[in-house]
């Protein structure tokens, strides 16, 4: 039977592991608890920057060698930079699931930053936030995202401006690194073919030298809410809505999942339903959650013609004012039998249990069982959902993101407007 143990070192550091039998294969890796959400404003960038140089070369590994190490014994390796954590992960064999945490360990704590790699790294990720900047669905977030929460590190983007990341050198990654990567804001997180107490002595060998080292905290998100809207000359006009929605502490957490789902996430939901099967205004509309300690974004997404532009937008916030009014327990028992599937198939996966162990050990301090969680997502209510979805209207006060052919799609306080009518 699947057994989590969590072990803390003491410098602080935390080890999670969650052996699963039948499986010949394991997740390792290492999450930090910094993301662009703890840049400041000259720093924009510098995290996903570390994350793209931690895989250029350490002390004693060449660029080359860290991705022959894993792949020449069919794993893989990776890493991602979100707004809150930075993560290092890789997937092995049971049978070298030590030496990919012997790679990775290295790439986080000994890179080294060479000039000349720096460079090259720089002009890979230059040509990322141009091809976001050609994609129009991709960008719209960003923009939707600082229309959110403006001038403030929750807002800005993850990837950075141009003239940020065209300036940044060693110094620069070194001092992120000294700043934000102490040994308390450290998970390592196993799932799969693993032994615990292996693991755990092999980081305490890796890691027990780090000295703990004061945390720094966080900007708190303010969400204000306005508009950005950018007129070109596109086949679709892109429509990004977002509300304040509860953050992970919230006791509003499953009802607003739940919410999210019946409204937008699926083909049975009402908006894909009403926006797109009766009325045929566009081909792509869904919504979905997003979630931070101290603040959450309830996101409706949309693609349609410029001249349809105006009917989609009303039509999805009528929509939203309808559903908030007479969701029926039907539609919630569909989204709570999504979440709970979503949830049961994510686990199924050694790399989904070791994300879920290492963001739920940092945001609650443990991990709930399958079974909590299903029963906690079964509480939530009709009544729940829809005092959920009225306290969501009633405080509007919306984000809005337009580009494309969008001079006749309504404005955001026209919008307001027809949600409070």
């Amino acid at each position: 039977m699947s057994q989590t143990r969590i072990s803390t070192l003491p410098n602080g550091l935390r080890v999670i592991t969650r052996d699963m039998p039948g499986l010949h294969s394991a997740s390792i890796g290492v999450w930090v608890g910094a993301g662009c959400r703890d840049e400041r404003v000259e720093q924009n960038g510098i995290a996903h920057f570390l994350e793209h140089m931690a895989f250029k070369g350490t002390a004693t590994r060449s660029a080359l060698d860290i991705v022959e190490q894993i792949e020449n014994v069919g794993g893989y390796i990776n890493a991602y930079t979100s707004r809150d954590v930075t993560s290092y992960y890789a997937r092995v064999l049971a049978g070298d699931v030590s030496m990919a945490l012997d790679v990775i360990s290295d790439i986080v704590l000994n890179p080294v930053f060479d000039q000349r790699e720096i460079e090259i790294e720089r002009g890979v990720i230059l040509q990322e936030i141009g091809q976001s900047l050609d994609t129009p669905d991709d960008v719209i977030f960003d923009w939707l995202q600082e229309a959110a929460y403006p001038d403030q590190p929750m807002g800005r983007t993850i990837l950075g401006p141009t003239e940020r990341v065209s300036a940044f050198d060693k110094g620069d990654l070194s001092g992120f690194i000294t700043e934000h990567y102490g040994p308390e804001r450290m998970i390592v997180a196993a799932a799969g073919a693993v032994d615990h107490d292996r693991i755990t002595r092999q980081v305490e060998q890796i890691f027990s030298h780090l000295a703990a080292r004061p945390q720094t905290l966080r900007e708190p998100a303010r969400w204000q809410g306005a508009e950005t809207r950018r007129v070109k000359k596109l086949e679709q006009a892109h429509f990004a809505l977002a509300f304040e929605g509860p953050g992970y502490m919230s006791p509003d957490f499953y009802a607003a999942q739940i919410w999210t789902s019946a409204l937008g996430g699926g083909m049975s939901s009402r908006l894909f339903q009403k926006v797109r099967e009766e009325r045929g205004l566009c081909y792509s509309i869904f919504a979905q959650s997003g979630f931070h300690d101290d603040t959450g974004m309830v996101t409706i997404y949309a693609g349609t013609s410029g001249d349809q532009i105006a009917d989609l937008a009303n039509l999805t916030v009528d929509e939203m004012k309808r559903a908030a009014e007479d969701m029926t327990e039907a539609e919630i028992a569909r989204a709570r039998a999504q979440l709970k599937a979503g949830l049961l198939m994510g686990l199924e996966s050694p790399t989904g249990q070791a994300e879920r162990m290492a963001r739920s050990l940092a945001i609650w301090g443990r991990v709930s069982e399958p079974a909590e969680v299903a029963a906690r997502i079964d509480a939530v209510t009709v009544a729940d959902v829809r005092t959920h979805a009225e306290r969501l209207i009633g405080n509007a006060r919306p984000a809005l993101a337009l580009y494309g052919p969008v001079r006749s799609a309504p404005t955001r306080e026209k919008l307001t407007q027809r949600l409070a009518a």
